[in-house]
């Protein structure tokens, strides 16, 4: 039974994508043509309605057809008409559509940071491209060692997408870990925390310097799931054990305006201090939650 549910879930996944997928195609192949920038955004805008339609209908069924047990805390300040940086940790793919469950429309349509793989999915991968999500390529060390240039790569994605974020309302969405938590995973990268990966600053300071002035906050998510190893599998069958979602508005402090991350060391060592400190308290909250399921 469980497996039949998961085949109609990917089944209604797929039809709603179709559906919206023609749209999303004609729009972009207009969006390419158009030379005159004004007439670029309203296409975009045009696609950002197509976005979140798609979005809504998906959570349209899944509360129903998958009734998810999810318990959400998200602040009520939130505003469509704002600009937003949304920080989270990341455990699974369900993580994505929890997190839309619990602000969609309560933001304006989130840009999230990808890696570069995921604009291969079909007519996903192109909405992500017309969308102007930026793509993360994440070279290791020993690369960018060996081409300092590739570096800046990552940086010039994400300047891109913040230049068109001053146009309109946008929230920005950063899983900061850079990939889904597993023990395995923990341990080898010797995180320090229990439930968590380590924090990488790097994308997050840049958006802020870029467009602090006008981001009206910072989100803070932590997701906790009571199943040790969640998949979206398992989501889309209806087993998911019960998911808890808490949500919390920080200010952006003064010295994040003026900081310069990848040219100055002392900033770069306050930013991983903050971070950490916010890691810190994210890591005791799901020790704390994991200790009451």
């Amino acid at each position: 039974m469980a497996t039949f549910k998961g085949m109609i879930s990917v089944l209604l996944l797929t039809l709603n994508t179709l559906f919206w997928g023609v749209p999303l195609i004609v729009l972009t192949l207009l969006k390419v043509i158009t030379p005159v920038q004004r007439y670029r955004l309203r296409i975009l805008n045009a696609l950002c309605a197509v976005a979140l339609n798609w979005i809504g209908v998906n959570l349209w069924w899944m509360k129903r057809w998958l009734r998810p047990q999810v318990q959400y805390s998200v602040p009520d300040s939130l505003s469509p008409d704002q600009w937003w940086l949304v920080i989270s940790n990341h455990r699974s793919w369900t993580d994505i559509f929890i997190l839309l469950m619990a602000v969609h429309r309560r933001v304006p349509m989130p840009r999230f940071f990808l890696k570069r793989q995921l604009i291969w999915i079909p007519i996903v991968g192109l909405a992500f491209w017309a969308l102007e999500f930026p793509f993360m390529r994440r070279f290791s060390r020993d690369q960018i060692t060996a081409n300092p240039k590739l570096a800046t790569i990552d940086r010039q994605s994400t300047e891109r997408m913040c230049r068109q974020a001053r146009q309109a309302p946008i929230a920005i969405f950063n899983f900061v870990e850079g990939t889904r938590f597993t023990p395995a995973k923990r341990d080898a990268q010797l995180s320090p925390y229990q439930h968590l990966m380590r924090p990488k600053a790097g994308g997050i300071a840049q958006v802020l310097s870029l467009l602090g002035d006008q981001l009206n906050g910072i989100l803070d998510v932590t997701i906790s799931y009571a199943n040790p190893s969640p998949t979206f599998w398992g989501f889309l069958c209806g087993q998911e054990a019960p998911i808890t979602l808490h949500a919390k508005q920080l200010a952006i402090p003064q010295w994040m305006y003026e900081s310069n991350y990848h040219e100055e060391k002392q900033h770069k060592e306050r930013f991983h201090a903050w971070i950490n400190s916010l890691w810190q308290e994210k890591d005791a909250l799901l020790d704390n939650q994991t200790d009451h399921d």
